[in-house]
């Protein structure tokens, strides 16, 4: 089982940033990925950004450029950093962690099944 908490969400100004946090804690060895998704009210819920215990990222076409997501492994917490925002980022943004499962034996990537309570992020324009 894997815990999150998420940290930062705010009100910024259009072309502004904020930094959100989500740490982590619990069965954290077994984390395969971990990502950002938001939802903005009325609008279906969308990836924007993803880590892999690699170190492997991608973004959403909406924020290359934009945002960064980064992690901290000594303090088991993962960041995005949003600059340049737009009222069309503000959404509630929820951290998700994808754990390994156990397959006909073998460990293969699970799903997003562990989430943040999530953080609003509001971009006036």
């Amino acid at each position: 089982q894997v815990q999150l908490v998420e940290s930062g969400g705010g009100l910024v100004q259009a072309g502004g940033s904020l930094r959100l946090s989500c740490a982590a804690s619990g069965s954290i060895f077994s984390i395969n990925a971990m990502g950002w998704y938001r939802q903005a009210p009325g609008e279906q819920r969308e990836l924007v950004a993803a880590i892999t215990s690699g170190g492997s990222t991608d973004y959403a076409d909406s924020v290359k450029g934009r945002f960064t997501i980064s992690r901290d492994n000594a303090k088991n917490t993962v960041y995005l950093q949003m600059n340049s925002l737009k009222p069309e980022d503000t959404a509630v943004y929820y951290c998700a962690a994808k754990l390994w499962k156990y397959r006909l034996g073998l460990l293969v990537p699970g799903e997003y099944d562990y989430w943040g309570q999530g953080a609003q992020v509001t971009v006036s324009s």
